[in-house]
């Protein structure tokens, strides 16, 4: 070893303080090798006085006096741009399939399919903003490019509803012709013009889902006191901004264009985009960054490749001589702090595996151990977005099933007749409340029960978020049962439009507002939990992990819709499936139930993932090692199952 190396002996000390190994296996006598020649996992180094997580300027250098920049006020300037942004997904949502039938004459069902996937694939695809984030622009950049994308794509659709040459003639085609089918259809170049423009607007939203939040929780600055108190409020404001957006589309835009038009609708969601990019670019002087730690699949794939060249190398050969890591706090990745050494998935281990031989220039043959612990991390997050994946498949059915049992109920509300499609409203409105009062009532509460400082750790409010969810869709079940059985007795049963004066859709309100305090509870502890678990140099794909799982419960709700229609329709259409278009003859109690066992095994299956996950360590090489005397360890010690059993089953320390 050269003059430039040394060793570090921690052969029995437990640096990630959860290195339990599994029994019968032996536990890695290691020897960590750090080098001052070591290249970056990207072949990058850093700027001159800048290292591991520091947040730097828009320019990549060393902020002067951190204090003048970020917090709560940098923070107001990103939630106005994550309000319309999700003010603009939901107006388009709940828009979009009647302007396709109305006005493009295209089937229901097709329309309905076709924003579905809309919907999907701006969800899903939400890793690759994450990636370029992460990987070459910065968060910042990422926003900035795909908001104007976003914009872009509302002009369009605006023009589509503006411009008479984008649509279809609309003469002679009354209430009757739709129905018939009788009016002219859109032409070809229309149709690939008007998706051309709606896929555009989702390539910017995937842009910038994955990167909003993760930009928002860096304006806090790791080493306060408070760190952990303001991101837990952080993510519940920025929730809050989500739900505001939302009510906004199903109340305000909705009123729009049954008002003025579709023009005016779709205009209204470009005008608040355009207004928040200028509010987003504006608050630029105040921003703190983190610099882009080169390309995270790269970093995998190394590991991976790697890995599998020592696959046959024993940890016990003459040739091992430790594991591989640069020397001090610095890291070999850009924008990221060491990470300390795990035992899980000790494959991966041989990645990091120094032989006499290795000279440490080549990182498809020597990776550092925070670049593999990187991909332990990926790969220990998965389980828990992965079963929030049922819970975006209900939020999914509700937004049709939900609707459809509204077009059978006295939407009246005294002398107000709400529009059906303001339906969904309501669970922004429960959202809304719960966030309201949660400090004031839910914290003091749960932290009386739990001993958690902020009344309950991440993952046990994502399974609170689940549990709600189950009650949610049980009593949907349960109220369809009633309403499908009151609907045939009183002569309803061909009126599946007609609205049951008797019978009011505030019954609804029940199943609505318990699936908007799940969403509270599962998205929001999901954000937060993805954001402080990910790797430094990877927290945009963390938190893009949470829109792919929304992104999957859309195609995964349409796969079953596919599923259960197929199995329940009788032979020849001799009796009508569950999720028949005539809703008093389907059953839709049926698919409620169905849902409801569905999501009783994922909850299952979630306390197990959440039992055996263990969370990163939050001290030695970790994140906290950059901190000072003055660092907040009280939050840490509060989610310790040792001193609060209760915890334990959410996930150990």
């Amino acid at each position: 070893m050269g003059s430039k190396e040394r060793e570090i002996k921690s052969p029995e000390v437990q640096l990630g303080g959860n290195s339990t190994p599994k029994r019968g296996s032996k536990k890695l006598g290691i020897y960590f090798l750090e080098s001052d020649d070591r290249r970056t996992a990207f072949g990058r180094g850093y700027s001159a006085g800048v290292g591991g997580a520091t947040p730097v300027n828009i320019h990549g250098k060393p902020i002067p006096d951190i204090n003048k920049t970020g917090g709560w006020i940098a923070a107001l300037f990103i939630f106005g741009n994550e309000m319309a942004e999700r003010m603009a997904y939901f107006g388009l949502s709940v828009n979009m399939v009647a302007f396709m039938f109305y006005v493009m004459h295209r089937p229901f069902s097709s329309s309905a399919g076709a924003v579905n996937n809309f919907l999907g694939i701006s969800q899903a695809s939400s890793v690759l903003g994450g990636f370029i984030a992460d990987a070459y622009l910065g968060r910042y950049w990422t926003i900035a490019i795909f908001t104007t994308i976003y914009l872009a794509g509302l002009t369009g659709i605006t023009l589509v509803a503006t411009i008479k040459v984008f649509v279809p003639n609309q003469d002679q085609c009354d209430q009757i012709a739709l129905l018939l089918g009788n009016c002219e259809p859109a032409k070809s170049w229309q149709m690939m013009y008007l998706y051309t423009v709606l896929y555009v607007t989702g390539f910017g939203a995937a842009g910038i889902r994955p990167c909003v939040s993760s930009f928002g929780a860096d304006q806090f600055d790791e080493r306060s006191r408070n760190y952990r108190s303001h991101l837990d409020r952080f993510f519940n404001f920025f929730y809050l901004s989500v739900t505001v957006g939302a009510i906004v589309a199903f109340t305000a835009v909705v009123y729009i264009q049954m008002k003025h038009g579709w023009g005016a609708a779709f205009g209204s969601l470009a005008i608040a985009m355009g207004l928040s990019n200028m509010l987003f670019f504006a608050g630029t002087p105040m921003y703190r960054h983190r610099l882009p730690g080169g390309s995270p699949l790269t970093r995998v794939a190394q590991v991976l490749v790697a890995a599998f060249r020592k696959r046959n190398v024993s940890f016990q050969s003459s040739e091992f001589v430790g594991l591989y890591e640069l020397p001090g706090k610095r890291s070999a990745i850009k924008g990221s702090s060491k990470i300390a050494h795990t035992d899980e998935f000790r494959c991966l281990d041989k990645a990091a595996l120094q032989l006499k031989d290795d000279d440490g220039a080549n990182p498809w043959r020597l990776c550092t151990v925070t670049q593999v612990e990187e991909v332990k991390i990926l790969l220990k997050l998965l389980p828990i977005p992965a079963c929030t994946i049922m819970l975006s498949v209900v939020l999914t059915e509700y937004l049709t099933l939900s609707v459809q049992q509204a077009y059978t109920l006295n939407t009246h509300m005294g002398h107000l007749k709400l529009p059906v499609t303001c339906m969904p409203v309501f669970p922004g409105l429960s959202i809304f409340v719960l966030l309201s009062l949660y400090y004031s009532v839910f914290v003091p509460i749960s932290r009386r029960i739990t001993g958690n400082p902020h009344g309950a750790s991440q993952l046990q409010r994502v399974g609170i978020g689940l549990a709600v969810s189950i009650l949610s869709v049980a009593w949907a079940g349960v109220f369809e049962r009633y309403r499908r059985t009151y609907a045939i007795q009183h002569g309803y049963e061909a009126s599946f439009l007609t609205q049951m004066p008797d019978l009011s859709a505030y019954w609804l309100l029940i199943q609505y507002c318990l699936i908007g305090i799940a969403e509270v509870f599962c998205i929001v502890g999901l954000l937060e939990f993805l954001y402080e678990e990910a790797p430094d140099a990877m927290r945009s794909i963390g938190s893009a992990y949470a829109a792919v799982a929304g992104g999957l419960g859309c195609f995964a709700a349409t796969i079953l819709n596919s599923i259960v229609k197929s199995v329940t329709r009788g032979k020849g259409e001799t009796r009508e499936s569950w999720l028949s278009q005539n809703i008093n003859t389907g059953r839709f109690d049926y698919f409620y139930w169905l849902l409801t066992v569905m999501s009783l095994i994922n909850f299952a299956a979630f306390l197990y993932a959440a039992h055996c996950y263990q969370y990163r360590s939050k001290d030695g090489t970790d994140r906290q090692s950059d901190k000072g005397p003055g660092s907040d360890h009280t939050s840490i010690n509060a989610q310790d199952p040792i001193k609060n059993p209760q915890l334990s089953v959410f996930g150990r320390e």
